[in-house]
């Protein structure tokens, strides 16, 4: 089959593109309604009985020593005085202007004086509380002494009863203490002291579902009637919180607010419940108290604005025909210009991807506009502005991933397709000079090599051995008095010492190549070749365009070790699907073995680079950037050995992801500036490597999660849970990326579930090799060339399998012992923990896989010992 198609691919109508994109355009917005349907709780019609009030402005706080003006309490006054004659003060000494302006504005206020572990302070406020009863007794209607300080235990309940009955003695006014409903029950003889009791009722700090909480409020309520049936009884505070974190099966909304209010409302004008409703507005100084939830009680929010209606239904967020218009209106082009662009994909996959690209735009406009409706602080935005990009980048890897899905499934067949030829007469055959380079290598193991070579069916070739650099002679001259008992084809050299690693030697064989080779092919030591390697590929070369022919890496002798079987379909992995994929766009990734590269074409291009460790990788790279096809045949035509042992294992992928950041940073413009590269091998050249770059910020990612967490568990009053503005999308991409990864292995790599799940523990085994060598690869210029193990090793004892993953090992105790403390420190009330402790499971599985793998790779080298 020909490399390139010869008819281009035909263009669908842009009508179709439009349509398919405003299909999706309209499931978005559609998604968006059904989330925020109306809730229908009763209508409310009436004034509420009272407020509990804290009068701070949005940016002010009592921690700073920031309080409000006589302008603003009175302004919040008048606004209250709309929907009740009566509020509820905590302090007389923090803004004490507002008995003043309650009394000029005709409110009536249930006045209350703080008291903690304070003495002196406590004396102060029981006077300012007498003083300023007396100066306005039609308007300080009643009194309480201190709330929920038995609750907090700031002092003994006998010396808050004493401060109770000295109020008493000194005012007119009926006077209580506030707590709630368990410490009226705990303590019956403080009843004795009030003449009304005030309790305060949260059903969602109980943890109770907001169904049923009105049901649970009333059941309290009622068994305190019982309690005390001679006592009047009033609910200090009540309410549900609008935004936060979930308690249990509590969870905090607008819609809960809501309907929990207005329940709240008709049910207590039925029973004739005297009540405050906690709080008038959201006072976002509180959270740095007692957390976010603290800050969202308020029925207005802290610009002074009405949360919810108190007739008709309610919508959780009332802006979200702009959010969701705006969502479609930020992927439409992309998904037109993705419909128009890929009619050659299925209408179901072009259906998926544009799917994902709304879902992006619509996580996007999600994650930017969800932060307004918190009171955050200039840390919290900065934070915010620092882990925006690496949202953007999460999903962005997850579209590149998506295509690859998309592309891979729900093609209808591929653009760039090239198989095996009929073989040329041998008059017409190119001359093949195959370079073998070797350094140290078992020479059993290279004499199998030869002996696969030597029976090639193909007349014009010859075989150049290049041994660099290894020192002991018994390892050298058995391979190189093989090749003389092998013929004239075959020809050795032993370079001593020789600079530049396998490039160098490589760079040697070409000086030393045949002068009528038309191409040059390079295998690995270890590698067994099929018969007709040669003569049924070398026919692509006919067409001048084409450089290289590259075969899949593939390999042998491991059915029987349980872990060469899994790194071998690890390795499968990619030439089944991601070599295919890149292949549509002539950007295959070069490999150092089972390819061919025309000769011309090398030399012309400055033969192999000695400046990177991924020296194949460069030069394919470099032969696009000369305007060459490249021809991937998904045939195999040889096999080699698996690394030996998990330490080798991991020492070849940090070389290629070390490797892989040379070349970016050494050809950047190649690859972001418009030349000789198409879009397309640009595009693959730069986003190929991200799910590599996913893994190094997995582990910057882990090592702040693991510093955060610490924190969240020693200081609780620092550290805060993480919101799930940051934890929803990091979840998803995780099962979004597992999803992809094991659908495609199924489609594609013909192995069964067992082999696909151990190929996945093998892959997800690398994660920290493959960051250590993104991160070292960007910021240093040069490491060491380790050439893989391919004969297994000495073993030593079960510790010893450890001892090529003891940072992972490190890792995971380190996850471990943060899951452990979340547990202990949050167990299961905080949804937004819960998610941490998922995430952070999450976070072990590539470290725990690493260890697994380790610890296969030294059972299986016991076996096969």
């Amino acid at each position: 089959m020909s490399a390139i198609p010869t008819n281009p691919p035909r263009r669908p109508p842009l009508l179709a593109a439009i349509l398919l994109a405003l299909v999706v355009a309209a499931m978005n917005i559609g998604l968006w309604w059904w989330s925020n349907l109306p809730h229908g709780p009763e209508d409310w019609h009436g004034p509420i009985n009272g407020f509990a009030v804290s009068l701070f402005q949005r940016h002010q706080s009592p921690l700073h020593d920031d309080f409000p003006s006589d302008a603003q309490v009175d302004s919040d006054l008048r606004l209250l005085h709309r929907y009740s004659d009566h509020i509820r003060t905590y302090s007389m000494l923090q803004n004490p202007q507002v008995v003043r302006l309650a009394h000029k504005e005709g409110l009536k206020v249930l006045a209350g004086a703080w008291i903690d572990t304070r003495l002196e302070n406590n004396e102060k406020e029981i006077e300012a509380l007498i003083a300023m009863a007396r100066r306005y007794p039609d308007t300080i209607t009643r009194v309480i002494v201190g709330n929920e300080v038995l609750f907090r235990n700031d002092i003994p309940p006998e010396k808050l009863m004493a401060y109770v009955d000295r109020v008493r003695a000194a005012i007119r006014q009926p006077v209580s203490v506030a707590e709630p409903d368990f410490i009226w029950e705990k303590y019956p003889e403080l009843a004795e002291h009030v003449d009304f009791i005030t309790v305060h009722l949260f059903p969602y700090w109980n943890g109770i579902d907001r169904k049923d909480a009105i049901g649970a409020a009333l059941g309290s309520y009622q068994h305190l009637r019982q309690l005390y049936p001679y006592k009047p009884i009033v609910v200090g505070e009540i309410g549900w919180p609008s935004n936060g974190d979930r308690h249990e099966y509590a969870s905090p909304s607008i819609s809960n607010e809501a309907i929990f209010l207005r329940e709240w409302f008709n049910v207590a004008k039925r029973d004739h419940i005297d009540y405050y409703v906690m709080e008038a507005f959201d006072q976002p100084w509180k959270e740095q108290l007692s957390g976010r939830t603290e800050a969202y009680w308020g029925m207005f929010n802290a610009d002074r604005q009405l949360k919810f209606p108190f007739t008709g239904p309610v919508t959780e967020d009332t802006a979200w025909p702009w959010k969701a218009l705006a969502a479609s209106l930020l992927a439409l082009l992309p998904m037109v210009w993705f419909a128009r662009r890929f009619d050659r994909f299925r209408l179901m996959g072009r259906l998926f991807f544009c799917m994902l690209i709304q879902l992006a735009c619509g996580l996007v406009v999600w994650s930017a506009t969800l932060p307004f409706n918190f009171y955050l602080d200039w840390v919290d935005w900065t934070m915010l502005v620092l882990l925006f990009p690496a949202q953007i980048a999460i999903l962005a890897i997850l579209l590149i991933n998506g295509f690859e899905f998309t592309e891979v499934l729900w093609r209808r067949r591929w653009v760039r397709e090239a198989g095996m030829l009929r073989p040329d007469p041998p008059e017409k055959q190119p001359f093949v000079s195959i370079h073998l380079a070797c350094y140290n290598e078992p020479p059993e193991m290279v004499q199998v090599t030869l002996d696969s070579l030597a029976e090639l069916d193909y007349a014009n070739f010859e075989v150049l051995v290049i041994d660099n650099n290894t020192k002991d002679p018994a390892i050298w001259k058995p391979v190189q008095d093989y090749c003389e008992k092998l013929g004239r084809r075959f020809r050795f050299f032993h370079l001593e010492p020789w600079p530049g690693f396998k490039a160098g030697a490589l760079n040697f064989g070409l000086k030393e190549t045949a002068p009528e080779a038309d191409v040059v092919a390079v295998i690995d030591a270890d590698y067994v070749v099929r018969p007709d390697w040669l003569a049924t590929l070398t026919g692509h070369f006919h067409d001048p365009k084409v450089a290289v022919v590259q075969c899949p890496q593939a390999h042998r002798d491991f059915e029987h070790n349980r872990f060469r079987r899994m790194t071998a379909w690890e390795f499968d992995g990619f030439f089944r699907i991601g070599m295919h994929h890149r292949n549509e766009r002539n950007a295959i990734i070069q490999h150092g073995t089972m390819t061919m590269v025309r000769r011309s074409a090398l030399e012309g291009t400055g033969g192999w680079s000695e400046w990177t460790i991924c020296e194949d990788a460069e030069l394919g790279l470099r032969l696009m950037h000369a305007g060459y096809e490249l021809v991937y045949v998904d045939e195999l035509m040889g096999k080699g050995l698996t690394p030996a042992d998990f330490k080798a294992y991991k020492s070849q992928r940090y070389r290629w992801a070390f490797g892989a950041m040379q070349i970016l940073k050494g050809r950047w413009d190649w690859m972001t500036k418009k030349g000789p590269l198409s879009a397309g091998q640009r595009f693959h050249f730069l986003t190929g490597w991200f799910s590599w770059f996913a893994d190094a910020l997995h582990l910057v990612f882990t090592l702040m999660a693991i510093f955060w967490t610490a924190g969240m568990v020693a200081f609780p009053d620092l550290f805060s849970l993480p919101m799930q503005l940051f934890l929803i999308p990091v979840i998803g991409f995780f099962f979004a990326k597992a999803i992809f990864g094991i659908v495609l292995y199924r489609a594609r790599v013909p192995c069964g579930w067992y082999d696909t799940l151990m190929a996945s523990l093998a892959s997800m085994g690398l994660s920290h090799a493959i960051a250590r060598g993104i991160l070292h690869g960007l910021t240093r210029e040069k490491t060491s060339f380790v050439v893989t193990a391919k004969s297994r090793r000495i073993g030593g004892s079960g510790f010893a399998a450890f001892a090529p993953v003891r940072e992972e090992l490190l890792m995971a105790v380190a996850l471990v012992l943060c899951i452990v403390g979340m547990a202990t420190s949050f167990g299961t009330h905080y949804i937004e923990g819960m998610l941490w402790m998922f995430i952070l499971g999450a976070q072990s599985i590539p470290y725990v896989s690493a260890l697994v793998g380790a610890w296969i790779a030294h059972r299986s080298g016991d076996k096969a010992g």
